[in-house]
């Protein structure tokens, strides 16, 4: 029997993937018929993304009223209820039109004083589980009572506004250096942060750093302010702690006239629990939006798991998808929980340590496919925006052209990067770090597919553990961070956190990540208000007086990730190939690599100062060092002349430099032309 070659590039890339080719061209067929099957219903996938501009409380301006329809199938009768008829759970019930959907229409003449802009509403839905007062699925707003805490939708007509972004191009962002950022915990204050204060305050220091993207967290509204936004409520809705809607816009549109990308972590994966609030048994079936069963709950995050094989499933999250962007102009996503999306166990307890755990045990198709239809209509809607998957799992061809046999996607997280950092310096003494074990979970990628590499992100920042620099000083950051006062466990720590990032961005992926404050050592973690803690906002903010105050050594972290930042990106350092292994020497803990034209140095050891040390270069030339971790400036010792020019020496038919190479320090060199 002769081999049939493979048919799918992402094959041919991989020949371990052959057996399973048949698989990958099954996802790639069941995406293919169901975006048919969609054409032939809805028309096109644009029309079909669009149910938020049919469903929900949406203004008709030709017959001058609004119209408020919801999907229920299994409802016994619904009434739509506010302040405008004083909460009667009787006077305003639906009517099921020839599409099943429930409707209403409130004409101006005669609710435009009462049913309004900024009206608070709610649906009573009568059904098999009781008689129930929830909130409609596509409202657009919710605000929550001061006094009983409880969340209402209401009605918001879009004010006008003028959008100053039409030069900006998110195609543009081929590197993206990405500031995770939560606008709540963005400010100093001990409470929420709000989205003016963060466009007047944090946006300028930003841009200042040299960031070319913000990831925004917790925009949908959630319940519960601790859950981080993870746990969505109201998935069209701006979270109303942070202000309006035209508020966000305005972040997003003065970000675009700086240059800088807005992406935003869209929360697919799972949805709140909460029935007051959220979508749980909404129409009464118990499996409207979710799967019945334990299927339909994730026992980790106390949450509901949507059922991605409903094409009225699908349909909400993808017009999710297309309001997000078209409304507010957002350049992409970073999608939270793909593992979880990926497989029916989630990810659990589960070791993708074999290909079968990708394509033939527990993977959920339907998953698949909605993601594959996700990117698609992401890429058709804003052509260069981004689409980031959080997946731990390693699944071959998610940032693969669906063409190719993949999902879609443009990047990955290197997930396992931090989580290597984090063990590293909690289980490892510095003289026993191996090189090699560093350079290989570095470098460990799928060809082809592109990583978000990041040394730290909020998941290392909360409580439970703690960011680097607090690993690497710990209490000593509350005593010794002036910079009259030496301390060997700063010296050590801020040398350390230099060479981590640096290694991680030059040589970990395609794109960066860095999480708010993380860049000048933010102490302490993240712990957001709660009972355990009376309420406190104490650790739930960023304070950016540390980083401000002359006198003190977070100036140092900060200059040094400014610097780093500016190299990067001028020399497109992510964006260029993989990084050219150059030496490795374990005796000095010496790593020296290629990559964008630039030689990389970093001497890891703690001890070993190398005078005169030789290394080969691929070019011969002279070469001069742009980026030195030991510069005073950056809270170093000034050890090695970084204002002259090195030359290369011919030497064994190859070309050298001989240098000084001093211990924990990372040097960038460039040849001249």
């Amino acid at each position: 029997m002769k081999n049939i070659p493979p048919v799918l590039q992402l094959v041919k890339d991989d020949p371990w993937l052959t057996p399973y080719e048949p698989d990958l061209l099954e996802r790639q067929q069941t995406y293919q018929q169901v975006k048919r099957n969609i054409e032939q219903e809805y028309g096109s996938l644009d029309y079909y993304a669009q149910a938020h501009k049919y469903l929900g409380i949406n203004y008709d301006p030709e017959q001058k009223g609004w119209w408020y329809r919801e999907w229920a199938p299994a409802a016994y009768a619904l009434f739509l209820i506010g302040d405008f008829n004083n909460w009667n759970r009787e006077s305003h019930p639906l009517s099921v039109n020839e599409r099943g959907i429930w409707e209403i229409f409130l004409p101006d003449a005669e609710y435009q004083d009462t049913f309004t802009s900024g009206s608070l509403v709610k649906v009573h839905i009568k059904a098999a589980n009781g008689n129930l007062d929830r909130i409609p699925p596509y409202i657009r707003r919710t605000v929550q009572n001061p006094e009983t805490y409880d969340f209402a939708g209401q009605v918001w007509q879009m004010a006008p506004f003028t959008w100053q972004d039409e030069n900006f191009n998110p195609a543009t962002i081929t590197e993206p250096i990405i500031y995770e950022a939560h606008v709540g915990m963005a400010q100093e204050k001990e409470g929420i942060g709000t989205f003016l204060e963060f466009t007047q305050n944090v946006l300028p220091r930003i841009h200042a750093v040299g960031y070319n993207c913000i990831q925004l967290m917790a925009v949908m509204e959630h319940p519960y302010y601790g859950s981080f936004g993870y746990h969505v409520s109201n998935f069209f809705a701006v979270s109303s702690r942070f202000g309006t809607p035209e508020e966000l816009k305005q972040l997003v549109n003065e970000a675009h006239k700086l240059g800088i990308a807005v992406i935003m972590d869209v929360v697919h994966s799972h949805a709140v629990k909460n029935v007051a609030e959220g979508l749980v048994n909404f129409d009464g079936s118990g499996h409207q939006y979710f799967h019945p069963g334990p299927q339909g709950y994730h026992p980790a995050w106390d949450s509901r798991v949507f059922d991605y094989g409903k094409k009225e499933v699908r349909q909400f999250l993808l017009s999710n998808i297309r309001y997000w962007l078209e409304e507010f102009h957002f350049d992409g996503f970073r999608f939270d929980g793909v593992t979880s999306m990926l497989y029916q166990h989630h990810g659990e307890g589960v070791s993708f340590d074999h290909y079968d755990r990708y394509f033939r045990a527990g993977v959920d198709k339907h998953a698949i496919t909605y993601l594959q239809l996700a990117t698609t209509m992401v890429q058709q809607i804003k052509p260069g925006a981004l689409c980031i998957a959080e997946d731990m799992s390693g699944m071959p061809g998610l940032c693969r052209t669906i063409a190719d046999g993949g999902i879609g996607f443009d990047y990955r997280l290197g997930m396992g990067i931090p989580d290597y950092w984090i063990k590293l310096l909690k289980h490892q003494r510095d003289e026993d770090w191996n090189i090699y074990e560093m350079w290989g979970v570095l470098t460990n990628r799928r060809y082809k597919e592109k990583t978000v590499a990041y040394a730290e992100s909020h998941d290392q920042a909360m409580v439970g553990d703690k960011t680097l620099a607090f690993w690497l000083m710990d209490k000593e950051m509350y005593f010794h961070m002036s910079v009259d006062d030496p301390n060997l466990v700063i010296d050590r720590g801020l040398a350390i956190h230099k060479l981590i990032r640096l290694f991680t961005i030059s040589l970990g992926g395609e794109a960066y990540l860095n999480f708010m404050g993380n860049e000048f050592g933010h102490p302490e973690w993240i712990d957001f208000p709660r009972q355990g803690n009376n309420w406190s906002y104490k650790y739930a903010r960023r304070q950016w007086s540390l980083v401000d105050n002359p006198n003190l050594k977070y100036k140092y972290f900060a200059a040094f990730d400014q610097a780093m930042t500016h190299v990067i990106r001028k020399y497109k350092v992510v964006s260029a190939p993989a990084a050219w292994q150059l030496n490795m020497d374990t005796s000095n803990k010496v790593v020296i690599f290629e990559r964008g034209g630039l030689i990389f140095i970093f001497n890891f050891s703690p001890t070993n100062s190398i005078p005169d040390y030789k290394l080969w270069v691929p070019a011969a030339g002279s070469y001069q060092i742009i980026l030195n971790s030991d510069r005073p400036e950056f809270g170093g010792f000034n050890r090695i002349a970084d204002d002259i020019l090195y030359p290369s020496f011919s030497e064994d038919k190859s070309n050298k430099l001989r240098l000084y190479i001093t211990n924990r320090t990372a040097l960038v060199l460039k040849r001249q032309e």
